[in-house]
């Protein structure tokens, strides 16, 4: 199913999908507490990523000295150092990882497939987190429900998922789903706990992976990060408004000033959407393509908005894991574009000109060149208000 334009799907699709008899099935329907006996005390997110849990988590977290508990946690609960916690605690699987969490003032062990239950008296929490965990949930109808009655009036309870998880444990309707249709899923389930307001979304995709990432030579961007979080019903007074972090794809923009830069970047060789320097690259000769010119000029800029934005422009069409660069033709003097499916992309025909004036180029290398990357400012943490 193609995605719609806000990325979401028909909520009675996705209660198609939930009503599945083989919905909450697994690959391995084993012992849950003997998979996971094994501690892993590793990140599940890129840092990009993991940074930008963090800032959403921030933004969202607006109560005084809140009570949080971080639902089926691991070694990180993504919580801003920077705030103050009256108390934390951490449910989950493996009591290393517990442990090894520094966020949490208490620990429990618990299986929440086995029992969904929360052990813990009702109207404790101020926020109820879940990062990269729900696509594990075989009783979620239940569990969803449980966070409603542990959650104070007003409550925030959110639930962060990416497109990584363990192949044995995931439940078939969450590996079937495509990506838009995951954050419909999510929606229904809090539906149906029928204890949440309406719920709201949060998606950012096509940031650039680190470097220091093992990834990062695959030249695929930093992992996605999907957010679907609401409060529980009830009147709160004197709360500060949550504040959602800014989607990558809606970077303000002066388009105005974007095409009267366009109508230069001859004189100035510039990506009109980030000002960065471009790149000559060699034509590939290819039947395929045809372009008559030997070179053409193209931003490999990673972080210019046109190719952040491009990500999730593609994905709204129902193009998953493609952008496109910038580039300029100098014997027409127009500007088009051209597609990708990795930052990698197209890096080979680079063109760098030595002293001598002889062109050299990655194509004839048969290396990659990275020498046309540009330096460039990574996107500040701007918040924008809440929509509910």
């Amino acid at each position: 199913m193609s995605p719609s334009p806000d990325g979401r799907t028909d909520p009675r699709f996705a209660r198609t999908l939930l009503q599945r008899e083989d919905a909450f099935l697994r690959e391995d329907e084993g012992d849950d507490a003997g998979f996971y006996e094994q501690p892993r005390l590793v990140s599940h997110l890129d840092a990009t990523a993991l940074n930008t849990v963090e800032r959403l988590v921030a933004g969202l977290i607006v109560e005084d000295d809140p009570v949080v508990l971080d639902l089926m946690a691991s070694v990180d609960s993504h919580l801003p150092s920077r705030r103050e916690f009256s108390h934390v605690t951490g449910l989950g699987l493996n009591e290393e990882e517990l442990r090894a969490n520094p966020a949490l003032a208490n620990r429990v062990v618990h299986d929440l497939n086995a029992d969904p239950v929360l052990p813990f008296e009702g109207g404790t929490f101020d926020v109820v987190l879940n990062v990269v965990s729900v696509e594990y949930l075989t009783r979620p109808f239940e569990v969803f429900r449980e966070v409603g009655r542990v959650l104070k009036p007003g409550g925030l309870f959110l639930v962060v998922f990416s497109t990584r998880w363990f192949p044995p444990k995931v439940v078939r309707v969450w590996e079937d789903a495509r990506e838009e249709e995951r954050i419909g899923i999510v929606e229904e389930l809090f539906r149906e706990a029928g204890v949440f307001g309406n719920s709201e979304y949060f998606i950012s995709m096509g940031l650039p992976r680190p470097e220091d990432d093992r990834y990062f030579s695959l030249g695929v961007p930093s992992d996605p990060v999907f957010a679907v979080f609401a409060e529980k019903k009830g009147l709160v007074r004197d709360r500060g408004t949550r504040l959602v972090l800014r989607d990558p794809a809606q970077l303000d923009t002066d388009w105005a000033a974007v095409q009267s830069r366009k109508e230069t970047v001859g004189e100035t060789m510039e990506c009109p959407h980030c000002q960065g320097t471009l790149s000559k690259w060699e034509v590939p000769d290819d039947p395929c393509i045809d372009w008559p010119n030997d070179y053409l000029y193209l931003c490999f800029n990673d972080f210019c908005p046109f190719v952040v934005r491009g990500w999730r422009f593609m994905w709204n069409q129902g193009i998953l894991g493609t952008s496109y660069r910038y580039l300029y033709n100098p014997l027409k003097g127009t500007s088009t574009t051209v597609p990708i499916r990795g930052l990698t992309d197209l890096r080979p025909g680079i063109v760098d000109e030595d002293p001598a004036g002889r062109f050299r180029s990655a194509i004839k290398k048969g290396i990659p060149d990275f020498s046309g990357m540009t330096p460039v400012k990574e996107y500040g943490p701007k918040l924008g208000p809440s929509r509910g």
